[in-house]
């Protein structure tokens, strides 16, 4: 008995819970309300492109047997004379190499620790810098930027030493500091003539990949290229070089072949933002975290309804420097309103008094409180299933804003109409 009566009391539940969907299906489909909030959205119109990055490159030369040590990071500006790498003859002379700077460290901490024995605010402003720099390496580790987490601990190593050595005499630190300048010239007395230095021929921005475009890819070429000499297009397996190479002008460029058609419609979309002082934006698939400006340098002739398209950018070339066959999308239009979907945009047609023409004015209907209210607005873009709008309304109470709760579906919809 008391079985049976466990099943009677769960089909009674499991009767009240159909019917209760039972009555919410029947009043959905009576009064369909469904409601979704409106947010600002930037949309963009552009092409997707597959090209590669041209710069004005010099190759420099390798220099020899010995070992070889990198002094520029990438995309580092060097002047012409400055050292681009250094040569040593052989590991003693690399070994020593590394200790002399070891103690150009330490005689620098030194000679700063007499500094700061002539006032107190020398100590205050090490304390300073020792917090400032334990906060850019929390921060850096915290970014997983391990580059310049070592930049930074070798920097906070050197700050500590230099406080520490404040609590030193000053007779112990002029002779520490003798013995240390006795070592140094010891040592740069056996590096002569086992240590070279590799100049720059020529001002420009540093980059230590040599990939065989160099010559391949030149901005000599540009006007001359066409779909299929760029669809062929192979690097140069002779050009390399383990010191790196140099871009000497600050003029990149980007040049993808593309279908005819598109390409002269993105040349009239440059036409148009250029007499609003705005340009094209290139944003490249990966390793750049920005859009770039360019301009349309050259659109060539037609080749089996394609053509090639050569782009320019003069910002940002050293974020640049190790790019070559890329992806990207370059955006011809931008833009920002506030997002609905297109189902939820309604006319609401009224005549003023002593009027017979009809007044039409776009629209969103918004619950506010447990009543509905119309907002006029603009529609400013139409994507697939939404668009973005403006708000028209003169009154603050009838501007559409970011988060309205947007009425998409409803039944006999009405301002003033209860729907909470």
């Amino acid at each position: 008995m008391r079985h049976i009566g466990t099943k009677i009391w769960m089909l009674v539940i499991t009767v009240g819970v159909l019917a209760y969907f039972g009555v919410q299906v029947m009043r959905y489909y009576d009064d369909p309300l469904l409601t979704t909030p409106a947010y600002t959205y930037l949309a963009e119109n552009g092409s997707q492109l597959s090209g590669y990055v041209v710069r004005t490159e010099q190759v420099l030369p390798d220099e020899g047997n010995g070992l070889l040590r990198l002094e520029r990071k990438e995309g580092e500006r060097i002047s012409k004379g400055g050292t681009v790498a250094v040569v040593y003859s052989n590991q003693d002379a690399y070994d020593r190499q590394a200790e002399i700077e070891h103690l150009d460290e330490q005689i620098s901490q030194l000679e700063y620790a007499q500094e700061s024995m002539l006032g107190s605010e020398i100590s205050l402003k090490l304390d300073s810098q020792i917090m400032q720099n334990i906060l850019q390496y929390r921060s850096a580790v915290a970014a997983d930027r391990l580059d310049g987490a070592e930049e930074h601990g070798h920097e906070l190593r050197s700050l500590v030493l230099k406080r520490d050595y404040t609590y030193s005499d000053d007779e112990n630190l002029s002779e520490q500091l003798r013995t240390l300048q006795a070592q140094r010239k010891a040592l740069r007395a056996k590096s002569q003539g086992a240590v070279r230095n590799i100049k720059s021929p020529c001002s420009g921005l540093y980059s230590a990949v040599v990939d065989g475009y160099e010559t391949i890819l030149t901005t000599d070429i540009l006007s001359e290229l066409t779909p299929s000499r760029l669809a062929n297009l192979q690097p140069d397996s002779n050009v390399h070089s383990a010191v790196g190479k140099l871009v000497t002008d600050d003029a990149w460029y980007y040049v993808a072949s593309m279908d005819v058609k598109e390409a002269q419609m993105l040349k009239e979309r440059a036409a148009d933002l250029e007499k609003k002082g705005a340009s094209l934006l290139l944003r490249f698939a990966k390793n750049i975290d920005r859009d770039l400006q360019v301009t349309i340098q050259r659109i060539s002739a037609e080749e089996n309804g394609r053509c090639v398209v050569v782009f320019q950018g003069k910002t940002y070339l050293q974020e640049l420097t190790l790019l070559r066959q890329q992806s990207a999308e370059v955006i011809y239009k931008t833009v920002e309103g506030i997002r609905v979907p297109s189902a939820a945009l309604r006319v609401d047609v009224h005549r003023e008094e002593d009027s017979t023409v009809e007044i039409r004015t776009v629209g969103v209907y918004c619950v506010v409180g447990a009543k509905a209210a119309f907002k006029p607005v603009e529609v400013l873009y139409s994507g697939d299933d939404y668009s973005l709008v403006r708000a028209t309304a003169t009154t603050e109470k009838l501007r559409l804003r970011n988060g309205d709760e947007v009425v998409v579906t409803a039944k006999d919809i009405f301002s003033g109409k209860v729907i909470g």
